[in-house]
């Protein structure tokens, strides 16, 4: 696949999510072979007022091009301004969040409630193509509730004003990640526009990837929450697509090495103080599954130092590991 002028490697790419998908967790994901990922979402408006904490969200790393910056707000000319920003921090995509559920985001009139502006999607995407020369996505929903379902025409309106590529979860903003992702709703976009179109929603493994790609005829899906403790997903679903191999998920000792390394990189990008307070959330996902899970994340709720997690991750295998 293909969005402009970059090569996409696989059928399974990073979604991203506030809070989660920060440097680290991109990096680690494109090890086990997401084809993509983006930053988290970053607002055009702090941009534009010398944020620093939003200048940070887009900084990026050598080994996870292509990588896309994902920009959120209102305003045509801001986020256009906040384009070349992008361009300046590496972005090799810049894509527009119109998908948000959040109350602070889509209360504000950005993510999720601009699909109740068509028009003005399509003044966006516009001002931002006039801006700077990368490939443009854009990432919507369903709709906006279940009364305004109009992810066709809003497709339809961002690819004319020139998107290069169409994200779509299949679910409204009144849904939030309640119900059914609709599968329809994706084929739907996926006919009536000629640009490439990435499904997102319920994708948790194979089954459920294969099925969204072979009913919508989706160039690639998005992997979510799927994530979260999982990063070997992307090696179990490229190795399925690419080889038609079904692989095991990783041993216990693996889980752990790989969650190791990971929270190790948060810390070495945010220091050991912030970066431990800020895994917790992450060490707890990657406990999922284990035998004694409950005790162990109760005990990852608390952990102030990489020593504190080195000490967990020995009780953890000397529980699991026989």
């Amino acid at each position: 696949m293909r969005i402009g002028n970059v090569e996409i490697g696989s059928k399974a790419l990073l979604a991203p999510l506030a809070g989660i998908t920060d440097r680290a967790f991109r990096e680690v994901c494109r090890s086990f072979g997401a084809g993509y990922a983006e930053t988290e979402m970053v607002s055009a408006k702090a941009l534009s007022f010398g944020d620093k904490k939003s200048f940070e969200l887009m900084q990026l790393s050598e080994n996870e091009h292509p990588c896309g910056i994902q920009l959120f707000g209102t305003e045509p000319d801001v986020i256009a301004s906040s384009a070349k920003l992008a361009l300046e921090a590496g972005a090799d995509i810049i894509d527009i969040n119109m998908g948000c559920p959040a109350p602070k985001i889509a209360g504000n009139g950005a993510g999720s409630a601009l699909m109740k502006n068509p028009a003005l999607c399509g003044e966006i995407v516009a001002a931002v193509k006039s801006s700077v020369s990368l490939p443009l996505t854009v990432k919507i929903r369903k709709g906006f509730d279940s009364d305004s379902v109009n992810a066709v025409e809003v497709a339809k309106i961002c690819e004319h004003n020139g998107a290069d590529a169409i994200i779509i979860h299949g679910r409204t903003r009144q849904q939030y990640y309640s119900g059914q992702c609709d599968l329809d709703i994706i084929k739907a976009v996926k006919s009536s526009v000629n640009v490439p179109v990435i499904g997102n929603g319920d994708v948790r493994d194979i089954q459920s990837a294969k099925k969204m790609l072979d009913y919508t005829g989706c160039d690639a899906v998005m992997v979510a929450r799927a994530a979260l403790g999982n990063p070997w997903i992307f090696r179990i679903l490229n190795e399925y697509f690419e080889k038609g191999n079904i692989i095991r998920p990783p041993e216990p000792e693996e889980r752990m090495a790989v969650m190791r390394s990971h929270i190790e990189l948060v810390c070495k990008y945010k220091g050991e103080h912030m970066g431990m307070l800020q895994s917790r959330k992450q060490i707890a996902w990657y406990l999922k599954g284990f035998r004694g899970a409950a005790a162990f994340r109760n005990e990852a709720g608390r952990v102030e130092t990489l020593g504190d997690m080195y000490g967990l991750i020995s009780r953890v295998l000397a529980e699991n590991v026989h």
